[in-house]
């Protein structure tokens, strides 16, 4: 996968979980959860072209290693949301699925560019 694709990609992940944020309750957990799942999936998507810019491999390395934990923490939060029953699975479901293949992917790519650092 390219990079334009990718780009394209997280920035799509970012809208679907903003939206999904957006539908979750108006209660203080749920108030919470919006914020966090908007910083988390948002930052996914900034960081990865931050990544793209990168001026260094050591640099592109640390940049890729923030995407990598910012969309785990997205997948926390959307097991959270289906953990504490804020929405229904069938509406989450899809959005971990994609989180759970952009971190496998950007875990490959890290450890594709770590073995030219050897």
């Amino acid at each position: 996968m390219k990079g334009d694709e990718l780009k394209k990609r997280t920035k799509e992940f970012a809208h679907r979980c903003v939206k999904l944020a957006m539908a979750l309750p108006e209660t203080p957990l749920g108030n919470h959860v919006r914020r966090q799942l908007i910083r988390c999936s948002t930052s996914v998507a900034s960081n990865y072209r931050a990544t793209c810019i990168a001026q260094s491999k050591a640099s592109f390395i640390s940049k890729l290693s923030i995407v990598i934990e910012e969309a785990d923490e997205s997948i926390f939060w959307l097991e959270f949301i289906i953990d504490e029953n804020l929405l229904k699975n069938h509406i989450v479901e899809p959005l971990m699925t994609e989180a759970e293949e952009l971190t496998a992917i950007f875990i490959t790519s890290r450890k594709t560019a770590r073995k030219g650092e050897k």
